[in-house]
């Protein structure tokens, strides 16, 4: 079985979602899925986002759904008892981290200084997020970062759409992505589930050009 790590690699981007009305979860992750990324990374940003990870994992239980913004441990609960198989938060959150690693919770905490990146490395981990990525630096920064810690692999999310994709996906010591630009708020309210199934095939066939011209480096 694939780990978390590794199914993120394969689809080299993630989506993150912010879901108003649960309603718009199912559909939503069929229009995903048959796109070719059966992914998404939930944002418990909305008092939908819940019930949201439930349906989307109860439709689809291999999709790999999880939770973003997770901003407290009693979140942490409620989204993995909705299905969630990730966590990620915005910052390095001690105390939610710690608890996700004891209850080995795959989870993604969001790192922008050396600092951050040296308690995620203290405390054995090799995947973090980069957020937000573009105003914090870019590229440029996930370079000088991943250079003295080299166990590392980023995962970027914050202003990166289909214009900068491949000037991140073609760094070999970024694993994968965070991407709204198909999953917009307006397409979903809208139920605009056929444009988001079309922008979701066109970022994967786009990372997949990427990765086969840059020969990204898995490891």
């Amino acid at each position: 079985m694939k780990t978390i790590e590794e199914q993120f690699y394969e689809y080299a981007v993630v989506p993150v979602v912010v879901l108003e009305d649960a309603k718009d979860a199912v559909p939503l992750a069929e229009a995903l899925v048959e796109g070719g990324l059966p992914c998404a990374e939930v944002t418990f940003r909305t008092d939908a986002a819940e019930e949201s990870i439930r349906a989307m994992s109860g439709k689809y239980p291999e999709m790999l759904v999880g939770a973003g913004t997770v901003l407290t441990v009693e979140q942490v609960d409620r989204a993995v008892g909705a299905g969630a198989k990730f966590i990620v938060s915005p910052g390095f959150d001690p105390e939610i981290v710690d608890y996700c690693l004891e209850k080995k919770i795959p989870v993604f905490p969001g790192c922008i200084t050396p600092s951050e990146v040296a308690q995620a490395a203290k405390r054995g981990m090799k995947v973090i997020k980069f957020f937000p990525a573009e105003q914090a630096g870019g590229v440029a920064r996930i370079k000088a970062m991943a250079s003295p810690y080299t166990m590392m692999k980023f995962m970027p999310t914050g202003g990166i759409g289909i214009g900068n994709l491949k000037e991140y996906l073609s760094y070999g010591r970024i694993l994968c992505c965070g991407g709204s630009w198909m999953v917009k708020g307006d397409l979903i309210k809208n139920g605009e589930f056929d444009k988001i199934r079309t922008l979701t095939k066109e970022a994967v066939e786009l990372a997949a050009s990427i990765r086969e011209s840059s020969g990204a480096a898995k490891n």
